[in-house]
């Protein structure tokens, strides 16, 4: 019997160790400590403009080149001015100053803003290694050029880039592989400050924020970059203007392996746009087609947040979507071929959150075991739904742990239950331990700074891309390592931006045998032998090497 048990337990050993030891995803709000101290203002009025549910983009960029990630949040204004006219209306920008303390440096960097803010796009549009910002607001929209000492200066006016539309969310992307990234700006509806519909009941003196129906669409926005600092409105060429939605984000992927970066838009209540691109300098919309405009029913969602990267591992990018309570957040597996499939109920995504209303997302490798994760900043658009409907207005946000493809919710075991107004998210490692973090903004409500503190063995990787022959940032290139790709983009989430290096978790893999980067520029450059557990600057080799 005694030598039985022991072969039981070194089966059993055996088996654990075969499997792995399971990481618990902890995470713990360290914004107050470390003084991120800001809470965004919406206006709310009694008019209940739909403007006032949408604001709260967030950016994560390094501005000032100390491999440190910074963050900014994006601010409301007064109405019916939708201009900024106090301090503490200011767009905010605060500077990492290391070991989890952030300094509040708005006023020296120059970005507070002039009007009602939404979204944020990080780039580098100049190629000078500086990382600039564009600010996505309505009725204006506002581009900063970093200038490499701690300052931006506002280049809107002089960069021909237009401030005429409801633009919510916008990124940035090389369409035309001229090295120069281009910008993508992403537009709502027709709207006045003016309108007053009254929707709700008058008998109850309940008034609610108008459905998205009765908001007329209007096309997004595709600016060419022309260097200089000068950019045109090449939409109508493009075949961009032709196409009216509600738009809320954008996301960069080439979803057809054809070399070219194509862009999905999400609408409200609408069906998704993707624009196949061309590489004549045109697009073709093939949202429909393609299997990603509408879920399996056949009928529109209120379309939210969007990350285009491979899920599943099998080196095709695929697409993920936040929505409102009961719609589920969609999940578009890239089948191939250009086509893809709903896989939201048969990746455990339905169940997890058909009771949550989704913002911003991310696909995130959080604990560094090789499947890309998926986060969500959830509150309900709605500030009277728990007086119409069964669901909640504050919400917690959720996070999806992924396990070959299939998607487990363990929000509440890694301290995520805080529910609040989340809209905007950004993803970073602010402290470089090789551990992914999060920030979130909120309406009326302070933001958050969730410090990633999982306990795992498990190893890392991150790559800084810099292009030569292609966009300085490379974005659009591609970066595989073993069975795992990545892109490169800063387009992350509903109306944010995380810009940084491109994070693989390795498992317990304690070597890289093989880096694959594809480049925008056509080249394909390997790396052999890569030590793991750091961040590794790759240059694109120029012509001839």
């Amino acid at each position: 019997m005694v030598a039985l048990a022991r072969q039981i337990l070194l089966l059993v050993c055996v088996i654990v160790s075969a499997l792995g030891a399971q990481t618990t995803l902890t995470f713990e709000d360290v914004a107050s400590s470390a003084e991120l101290r800001f809470v965004l203002d919406n206006y709310s009025s009694e008019q209940k403009h739909l403007i006032e549910t949408m604001a709260g983009g967030v950016a994560v960029f390094d501005y000032d080149a100390d491999s440190l990630p910074d963050i900014f949040f994006t601010n409301g204004a007064p109405m019916p001015t939708l201009a900024k006219s106090s301090k503490e209306d200011s767009n905010r920008l605060f500077r990492n100053e290391g070991n989890w303390r952030f300094r509040d440096v708005t006023d020296e960097a120059g970005v507070g803003g002039a009007g009602y803010s939404m979204g944020a796009a990080a780039a580098d549009f100049d190629n000078d290694g500086d990382v600039d910002l564009f600010v996505a607001g309505v009725f204006r929209n506002e581009l900063y050029l970093n200038q490499g000492d701690g300052e931006f200066r506002e280049v809107t006016a002089s960069s021909g880039i237009k401030s005429d539309r409801w633009s919510v969310a916008a990124g940035w992307f090389d369409y035309d592989r001229d090295g120069l990234l281009d910008l993508f700006v992403v537009n709502y509806s027709e709207w006045s400050v003016e309108e007053d519909r009254f929707c709700g009941d008058r008998s109850k003196n309940l008034r609610v924020y108008c459905h998205p129906k009765y908001f007329t669409p209007i096309a997004s926005q595709l600016y060419r970059n022309l260097g200089g600092g000068r950019f045109e409105d090449v939409s109508a060429s493009a075949g961009i203007a032709g196409h009216r939605g509600r738009g809320m984000s954008v996301a960069f992927a080439d979803y057809d392996a054809d070399g070219l970066v194509d862009a999905f838009v999400t609408n409200d209540n609408l069906p998704n746009f993707l624009f196949r691109n061309r590489g004549d300098g045109s697009f073709s919309e093939t949202a429909l087609l393609s299997g990603v405009a509408l879920l399996d029913h056949g009928k529109p969602v209120a379309s939210m947040g969007a990350d285009f990267r491979d899920y599943d591992n099998d080196g095709r990018p695929d697409l993920h979507v936040t929505a409102l309570a009961g719609e589920t957040f969609p999940l578009f597996r890239n089948d191939g071929d250009g086509f893809f499939s709903d896989a939201t109920f048969s990746s455990g995504i339905a169940k997890a959150v058909v009771q949550k209303a989704g913002w911003c997302n991310g696909f995130v490798d959080f604990d560094n075991d090789g499947d890309k994760d998926i986060f969500t900043a959830n509150s309900h658009v709605n500030d009277e739904v728990e007086v119409t409907e069964n669901y909640r207005y504050k919400q917690a946000n959720s996070l999806l742990v992924n396990d070959a493809g299939r998607f487990t919710d363990v929000s509440e075991a890694a301290g995520l239950a805080a529910a609040s107004t989340h809209r905007g998210c950004g993803f970073g490692d602010f402290d470089g331990d090789g551990l992914i973090d999060i920030v979130v903004s909120n309406l009326n409500a302070p933001a958050e700074l969730w410090r990633n503190t999982t306990s795992s063995q498990n190893h890392w990787v991150a790559f800084k891309i810099v292009g030569e022959a292609s966009n300085r940032d490379g974005f659009g290139a591609r970066v595989r390592v073993g069975d795992q790709w990545n892109e490169v983009t800063s387009a992350v989430g509903y109306a944010s931006s995380s810009h940084g290096p491109v994070h693989f978790g390795l498992g317990s893999n304690e070597s890289i045998a093989e880096v694959e980067i594809l480049w925008p520029s056509g080249q394909r450059q390997l790396l052999t032998d890569v030590a793991v557990d750091q961040v590794v600057t790759v240059r694109e080799p120029t012509a001839g090497q």
